[in-house]
């Protein structure tokens, strides 16, 4: 049976009473006597919480019941903030160190726990590669175990991460020199192909820049003239040069007025 638009649940309990009472339905619906035991409710949202607040001038009642109209906020229905303790020491150890999140990392975890198998009694654990969140889970185990305060928990976490990460660093060093002197040979480091690379685009925008000049000086000849800025050019190099000075005795000779006849 079809429900028409905006039908009340508890009329359709009602509507069923009467078809069953007049005969029209010879068997009553399985949710029948669960309705009428637990009628349905017509309001399908929270409402707001009643307001109580002390009433002072009256003895007789310590408490009035006040219905106030309350504004409801955008984020009434919206679920709270899920926080854990290791966002904020997450936070805090990437903004020290930006560059970790650039190192490769294995996102695919078997479940959401992996961090508590291990045990964060030590930085380094065999089968995890060391990163920022061994140094999260270490600092939140020294935290829990010996009581101590986030700074100090935070100082000896990272302590021991650098001096991990300086031996890997020796460790890396040290091996690329020895297959050096076997006779190995290493292709160009990341820095190098960065460099190249930047080379290489700084080299086309010069490209670009160059024609884009040439284009919008051709741009400008075309409006004004190439032999309107060819003779300002000579005027302006004509009043720099040296003035010839028998050009101007015979210059001024000739200027003068010839005496009278007589």
């Amino acid at each position: 049976m079809s429900l028409p638009q905006g039908a009340n649940p508890l009329r359709i309990y009602k509507d069923t009473a009467q078809l069953l009472s007049s005969g029209i339905l010879r068997k009553e619906p399985p949710w029948y006597r669960v309705v009428a035991s637990v009628p349905p409710s017509t309001i399908l949202i929270r409402t707001a919480p009643v307001e109580f607040e002390p009433n002072q001038a009256s003895h007789r009642q310590e408490n009035r019941q006040i219905y106030r109209p309350s504004k409801k906020s955008k984020k009434f229905f919206r679920p709270g903030h899920v926080r854990y303790p290791e966002d904020d020491l997450r936070k805090t150890f990437f903004s020290d160190h930006p560059w970790e999140l650039a190192r490769p990392r294995i996102l695919v975890e078997d479940d959401g726990d992996d961090g508590l198998k291990y045990d964060w009694s030590k930085l380094q654990q065999p089968g995890k590669a060391l990163d920022g969140e061994s140094v999260i889970q270490r600092q939140l185990w020294l935290m829990k175990n010996q009581e101590l305060s986030k700074k100090s928990a935070y100082d000896m976490a990272r302590r021991e991460f650098y001096k991990i990460r300086m031996r890997s660093d020796i460790e890396r060093r040290i091996a690329a020199e020895e297959a050096k002197s076997v006779g190995a040979f290493f292709g160009k480091s990341y820095l190098q192909i960065g460099l190249e690379l930047e080379e290489q685009t700084l080299a086309i925008w010069k490209t670009k820049a160059q024609s884009a000049v040439v284009k919008r000086q051709q741009r400008i000849e075309a409006m004004t003239g190439p032999s309107s800025v060819d003779e300002d050019a000579a005027d302006e190099g004509m009043g720099l040069e040296s003035p010839d000075p028998t050009n101007i005795t015979e210059a001024s000779v000739a200027s003068e007025p010839s005496p009278p006849r007589r």
